[in-house]
């Protein structure tokens, strides 16, 4: 993501969190948002180990305030994360970075992490650079369409979507029908416009639905803060979520974070390691911000140890030859969905609904450029620009009556968890880690992303959609 473009992210992040100072990292590098002043441990000896050593580093060095570290919150809980204070976040200054350092020797003689930051995990930090969902009539149809088979009660497949709720009249929509869930908690504001990111859960599970109808779906709205949560409290949410409904056969999750590492979130081992013991498949985005790093926790998948209950997604471009260029690559991606200009609900049928672009927004992701050129040609005037000032100009408004185009690994996720629900009622499985093998093990068909040929999955009733290739300004 373009730099200028990730601080917009974080301005509106940090409006949507007010309570909780965030900072960017490491570096001030646009990959990852973390809680200034606060660092993460697992429960136990090694949270004694993080506190003892922090507070003894802090006494040593001239300008930290050993008196400021200390545990916040409960000591255990079912996530076995502790969040330990290491800052007085008031003063401005972020101590999080000498906190880290301060267990770089401890950490080398165990050979693993003791300390983190405490992450943002979000539906769109790290978006295709300033792309928001773009109208499109309601007479036309789903991408992709909805396969035949119809849905029956008694056999239907259990998805689990984790991102920020439903629309309120969702159902108008016929593919959604037999969802259910949470419902997004405030979709418009005092002017009735949509606040940005609404419809994404309810586009996702449009998309499921499309491609596996025998499904029964159940979005929830772990999410709703814009799109953002702590890592220190997602696994708790992941928590709540599969016990209000039991462990579902698949859970689709379209959020994540990079790390800077390669251990994981600290904030998700427990829940991780349950899943581990379950037969549930989480099939998660591997992220928009066209790199190698990895993405978390899509990049478990890459854990031998996680093989079989995590699959991470990356995007296809329109035409489904090639990786669409915000998508996130590299050996810890296992296959690669359809995730550019695809078509789904984002509101219900209803009245017309207007939405104002926050900010410009660019068609250059299709047109082949480089990722770092993809902030060069507005197609949309925004609230704001790259440069996070107001353009001067009167903002794009744009009316959405139901369906919606939009692009992201956030899409291409539940069209693959879709694909292995498909292949769990077409082959009457039952078992979702089986099934997700099993269409792996099939699928010959391959794309190019970034010099490698990668699986590609493909939905029948996907539709791909022609490059356009204008002329580029001189």
């Amino acid at each position: 993501m373009a730099p200028q473009r990730f601080h917009e992210q974080f301005d509106h992040i940090q409006r949507s969190m007010p309570g909780v100072p965030l900072a960017m990292g490491p570096d001030d590098d646009a990959h990852l948002l973390y809680e200034r002043g606060v660092v993460l441990a697992r429960d136990g000896e090694e949270a004694r180990v993080v506190e003892d050593t922090v507070r003894a580093h802090f006494t040593e060095t001239r300008g930290l305030f050993p008196e400021h570290v200390g545990r916040t919150g409960p000591e255990t809980n079912r996530t076995g994360v502790t969040r330990i204070r290491v800052g007085d976040p008031g003063r401005g200054d972020d101590t999080v970075p000498h906190a880290l350092r301060a267990l770089r020797a401890a950490e080398e003689r165990r050979g693993r992490s003791l300390v983190s930051r405490n992450h943002v995990v979000h539906i769109a930090v790290n978006a295709c650079p300033g792309d928001e969902p773009v109208p499109v009539p309601r007479t036309s149809a789903a991408n992709p369409a909805a396969a035949g088979g119809g849905h029956h009660p008694d056999s239907a497949v259990r998805v689990l979507v984790i991102d920020n709720g439903l629309v309120h009249d969702h159902r108008s929509y016929p593919l959604l029908a037999h969802t259910t869930g949470d419902a997004q908690l405030t979709e418009t504001d005092g002017d009735g416009v949509l606040h940005q990111y609404v419809g994404h859960g309810t586009f996702i599970a449009g998309l499921l639905a499309a491609v596996a109808p025998d499904t029964d779906i159940v979005v929830r709205g772990t999410l709703n803060d814009a799109g953002a949560v702590l890592e220190s409290e997602f696994g708790a949410k992941l928590f709540e979520a599969v016990d209000r409904g039991g462990w579902p056969d698949v859970i689709s999750l379209s959020a994540g974070t990079p790390t800077g590492g390669t251990d994981g979130l600290i904030g998700l081992d427990a829940f991780m390691r349950e899943l581990r013991t379950r037969r549930t498949l989480l099939v998660a985005a591997a992220g928009n911000n066209g790199s190698d790093v990895p993405f978390w926790p899509a990049a478990y998948a890459s854990f031998p140890e996680y093989a079989d209950s995590v699959l991470s997604v990356g995007a296809l471009r329109a035409d489904g030859d090639g990786g669409a260029c915000f998508t996130n690559h590299g050996a810890w991606v296992r296959v690669y969905a359809p995730g550019e200009r695809l078509t789904s609900a984002l509101t219900g049928f209803g009245t017309p609904v207007p939405y104002v672009y926050q900010h410009s927004t660019y068609d250059a992701c299709r047109y082949g450029l480089d990722y770092a050129c993809t902030c060069q040609y507005p197609r949309h005037t925004g609230v704001l620009s790259e440069g996070r000032e107001s353009t001067g100009a009167k903002p794009d408004q744009v009316m959405f009556d139901g369906l919606a185009q939009w692009s992201g690994t956030s899409f291409a996720a539940p069209v693959a968890a879709g694909l292995v629900a498909a292949q769990m009622t077409a082959r009457r499985e039952r078992d979702p880690r089986a099934a997700g093998a099993r269409l792996l093990a099939d699928t010959t068909t391959r794309a190019e992303v970034r010099g490698a040929h990668v699986p590609a999955l493909r939905p029948p009733t996907w539709r791909p959609v022609p490059l356009a290739t204008p002329a580029l300004p001189a």
